[in-house]
């Protein structure tokens, strides 16, 4: 083999080396990304469900929570809040829930993901129960009232009059059926 043939070898493999690792890399900066705002709070990432404890609500203190339903742009349900805002108390437990049809005549899963604005409340809005805690199956037409259940931190800075908790529904059935045919 020639130097310019050898030379341009190595530039291959040094360029397909290079290629393979941004696609790797690009895989896992998701999950990072996810490890990341768990830990900070960042872009409205809320942890997971917590126990109510018994805390004193704080009855002079009143912060507007509104909440927002979205679906993915795939996802052929109906899906919303049954109220769109309620004026809360921070340390007082209160419950909502939305609303979800399958337009569909076959079964699929679903799978909320949720963000809370400002990004600063995350931390300060705790769910006790929550509909994105699972996947959510439904039949083809049917209906389902999804509970949520929440306490706003007495610590919430006093600045937050708002807090906006938004859902994205995913539609998840393929990736719920390779779970149960991987059993």
């Amino acid at each position: 083999m020639t130097a310019a043939g050898s030379s341009n070898a190595r530039l291959v493999k040094r360029l397909l080396l290079a290629v393979t690792a941004m696609f790797g890399f690009g895989f896992a900066m998701v999950p990072l990304y996810n490890v990341f705002c768990d830990l900070t709070g960042l872009n409205g990432k809320v942890g997971g469900r917590v126990e109510a404890v018994g805390v004193e609500a704080d009855l002079n203190r009143t912060v507007m929570v509104e909440f927002v339903a979205n679906l993915n742009q795939t996802m052929p349900w109906e899906f919303r809040p049954e109220v769109s805002r309620m004026e809360v108390h921070p340390g007082k437990v209160y419950r909502t829930s939305f609303y979800a049809q399958n337009r569909t005549d076959r079964i699929m899963v679903g799978q909320a993901i949720p963000s809370v604005t400002p990004g600063t409340a995350a931390q300060h809005f705790k769910k006790t129960e929550c509909f994105c805690f699972n996947n959510q199956p439904l039949e083809g037409g049917g209906v389902a009232e999804m509970p949520l259940q929440f306490i706003i931190d007495q610590d919430l800075p006093r600045d937050i009059k708002t807090i906006t908790l938004s859902y994205t529904i995913f539609d998840i059935t393929d990736m719920a059926n390779g779970a149960v045919a991987a059993r």
